[in-house]
């Protein structure tokens, strides 16, 4: 389990979170995917290390080109954090460099991927130019047509698949790209409060991973608020199913959650 700030979930309130952040996820199947060749893995820039081992190890095993996104944005510092508390990463620099940098030094460093093998976009500050800049850089390589795998973190892994959809909605679209977070976070009840089931080092704090996966939600519908077709266009129409609904707003109306400092401004 995974130390938390012991925040005090009741049940339905954590299956609640469980279920919207399974559906967030979206990992689309158990095992890592098996890449054919010509395949490559895009990893978007991100703060959650289980995601950025899950992207080192699918390419080291199979011997993918391993494409980074990712610049300096809003959420560059916990990705700085994060490294510097893992109990391997934290001797890498950070300060100052970008995401893509970071993650491309792990990779290296620390499972052993030739730099060749290594494509890095170090300009995007958010996902709609992930998915844009890497577009252009996978085409400054050759690469008109790609197939593969998107890596993300869980909490941004469905609307960064729309995105890429988006981009690449004239040669196929969502198709091109399977979907794989590497794991799919679950809470579980322990002795003082709620943690993270699993041996997992480097998520986020509960309180974190709740407003993040809270405020995920709105961005995906397709009305004149999201990012939808009929919204930012952003990405490609997201059908956002009953139940995920429900537990979005199981949330929203938990009095104990509006009372923590980063989930006061519940929908």
């Amino acid at each position: 389990m995974f130390a938390t700030d012991l925040i005090q979930l009741n049940d339905n309130t954590r299956l609640a979170a469980n279920l919207l952040g399974r559906w967030l996820a979206q990992q689309e199947t158990t095992v890592p995917p098996v890449l054919t060749d010509n395949d490559v893995i895009v990893l978007a820039g991100n703060a959650a290390i289980p995601t950025i081992d899950a992207a080192c190890q699918l390419a080291a095993s199979s011997g993918a080109l391993l494409v980074i996104s990712g610049g300096i944005g809003h959420s560059t510092t916990f990705l700085y954090a994060a490294v510097a508390r893992h109990s391997r990463y934290h001797t890498l620099p950070t300060t100052g460099l970008a995401e893509a940098t970071i993650l491309a030094d792990i990779a290296h460093h620390f499972w052993q991927i030739p730099r060749e093998r290594i494509l890095c976009e170090t300009a995007s500050g958010n996902c709609g130019e992930n998915a844009r800049f890497t577009r252009t850089l996978l085409e400054a390589q050759g690469i008109t047509r790609p197939r593969g795998v998107l890596v993300q973190d869980p909490t941004m892994q469905r609307r960064t698949l729309a995105t890429f959809a988006r981009v690449w909605r004239d040669i196929g679209g969502a198709e091109n790209w399977r979907s794989w977070p590497g794991f799919v976070p679950v809470l579980e009840q322990g002795e003082n409060g709620a943690v993270f089931a699993g041996d997992l080092e480097g998520l986020w704090a509960v309180e974190r991973y709740l407003s993040l996966i809270i405020g995920e939600l709105p961005r995906l519908r397709d009305d004149a608020s999201g990012y939808g077709p009929q919204g930012r266009d952003f990405i490609e129409h997201i059908t956002i199913p009953p139940e995920v609904e429900a537990a979005w707003r199981t949330l929203c109306e938990d009095q104990s959650l509006r009372a923590l400092p980063g989930l006061r401004a519940l929908a």
